[in-house]
């Protein structure tokens, strides 16, 4: 016995033409707020908020960031808002370790001073100017 298996259950049917039920409710409700600002506020005034409801209607019914619907991510900014935060990353400094941490510093800079010792960067100066230095002494002897 054989049962058919129902398949592509997450695409909505289209029932108003190339809109999904939830699609054409969207963009019914935005034509209608938008039509109640028309009468309400007059074209030149109304242009603006009428732009806003029907920009934001249309993102509702068609645009889908991340193959989701945008009322998801409408949903998801308005929870993280509301919610309570948690800081877990905010350091907090006393002014006794700050100051113990600058006496450290100085004394290492004071040890530096005293002992010469050539670094990276100064036994690289030196080589290089040697190098510059026997480069002249053979272009003279030419």
């Amino acid at each position: 016995m054989q049962f058919k298996v129902p398949q592509f259950l997450e695409i909505e049917d289209k029932i108003f033409g190339p809109f999904t039920f939830k699609e054409f409710v969207y963009l019914a409700g935005g034509a209608g707020l938008c039509f109640v600002l028309y009468k309400l506020l007059g074209l030149f005034f109304g242009a603006i908020p009428i732009l806003a409801v029907a920009g934001f209607a249309i993102a509702l019914a068609r645009y889908r960031p991340n193959n989701k619907p945008f009322l998801n991510m409408i949903e998801a900014g308005f929870n993280y808002f509301i919610q309570s935060k948690l800081y877990i990353w905010k350091r907090r400094t006393n002014k006794t370790n700050t100051e113990q941490l600058n006496k450290i510093k100085n004394e290492k800079e004071v040890i530096n001073r005293d002992t010469v010792r050539l670094g990276g960067n100064k036994l690289r100066d030196l080589a290089w100017s040697l190098d510059v230095l026997d480069l002249n002494k053979h272009e003279n002897k030419l």
